[in-house]
């Protein structure tokens, strides 16, 4: 009973010393990583070394830096015209220009979409072609994982850039303008920050829409591509077109003017171009109190005052809602599509 008893008690000891060892500690602290936080640092890794990713974000970097000087050598212009927006002298940095370069914001809208479309357009099409997408699934792994790593793993690195530039945007009007900016300005940055992310991410999910409708890598570029093409140049002269064609013969009154082109302008918000320019203008131009034509009635009588973050997000809330909705709705159309998508090679 005695050599059971010594065993037993031995036998215990032993255990809690190798749960005590280093070696069993670090085994404790290094465990298996979810395979789908292992498949996001898998795709975020992919996206950072591709030669298009480099070469988009240093022309994104270069072409929003230009306007960033071009702002900051416009400083000394401004600074002598008194208006209502001196109080927001910082978010100038952001819309300002010269007129030789386009300002950040004008640069954003432009060449956002182009970031997107390229980080999406072989989502899918490109692992079924090389066969390795049956492979993924093969193993015990949700099938949901795939397009969820690969969406998550582009915003990513969308945020982290966007993050960055506007950094450096901020840190250089700190350096050369040795002003602060205030609180109200530092949470207008942020919020064009997050409503730039959110308009990348839309021609992201359509990027990979396309990459699960077509077999082929270059026909789902071409399709995005010319998505593109048509909301940023072509979208506006139909609008142009149709307005001319409707519009009344005489106008009566000055309620009917302005309910037309409130027409007109509510067909043009159907563009994102369009839905993220208002809400980028807004935010950082405190100074817009309206986004439509109004009346004299209206307009007599307004104090020209900025207006405070609350009742300018206020404004933007039905371009936010629309350009949000329409990430959620193409990302949801994308995900069933997928799901549904026969993925062995054939």
């Amino acid at each position: 009973m005695m050599n059971v008893n010594i065993t037993a008690i031995s036998q215990k000891r032993f255990n809690n010393n190798a749960k005590k060892s280093p070696y069993s500690m670090s085994l404790n602290r290094n465990k298996v990583q979810h395979p789908f936080w292992v498949m996001v640092s898998k795709e975020i890794s992919d996206q950072v070394r591709s030669w298009r990713f480099i070469i988009l974000v240093a022309l994104i970097a270069l072409t929003c830096l230009a306007s960033v000087y071009t702002a900051l050598t416009q400083f000394p212009k401004s600074a002598g015209a008194k208006s209502s927006e001196d109080i927001f002298f910082f978010l100038k940095l952001f819309t300002l220009s010269d007129g030789t370069l386009p300002s950040f914001t004008v640069f954003i809208s432009f060449l956002g979409p182009l970031l997107g479309l390229s980080l999406g357009f072989d989502a899918i099409n490109s692992e079924m072609n090389r066969g390795t997408l049956s492979r993924i699934l093969s193993q015990p792994i949700y099938r949901d994982y795939i397009i969820n790593a690969k969406f998550l793993a582009a915003l990513s690195v969308v945020s982290f850039l966007f993050v960055t530039l506007g950094l450096l945007v901020v840190g250089a009007g700190l350096i050369f303008l040795g002003i602060p900016p205030t609180v109200d300005e530092l949470w207008r940055v942020i919020f064009f920050v997050l409503l730039s992310i959110v308009y990348v991410a839309f021609w992201l999910n359509l990027s990979i829409f396309f990459s699960i409708i077509f077999r082929q890598s270059a026909t789902s570029a071409l399709a995005g591509i010319a998505v593109w093409i048509f909301f940023s140049i072509f979208y506006n002269m139909i609008i142009q077109l149709i307005a001319k064609g409707i519009a009344p013969q005489q106008i009566y009154s000055e309620q009917q003017a302005v309910n037309f082109q409130n027409f007109v302008l509510n067909l043009m918000r159907l563009n994102p171009s369009q839905l993220f320019s208002d809400a980028t203008v807004t935010l950082l131009m405190p100074s817009v109190r309206s986004l439509g034509a109004l009346t004299m009635a209206q307009v007599e009588g307004a104090i020209p005052t900025p207006l405070p973050l609350g009742q300018s997000l206020l404004m933007v809330w039905p371009q936010v809602t629309g350009l949000v909705a329409g990430t959620i709705v193409l990302f949801a159309i994308s995900y069933y599509l997928f799901m549904r998508r026969e993925v062995r090679s054939r």
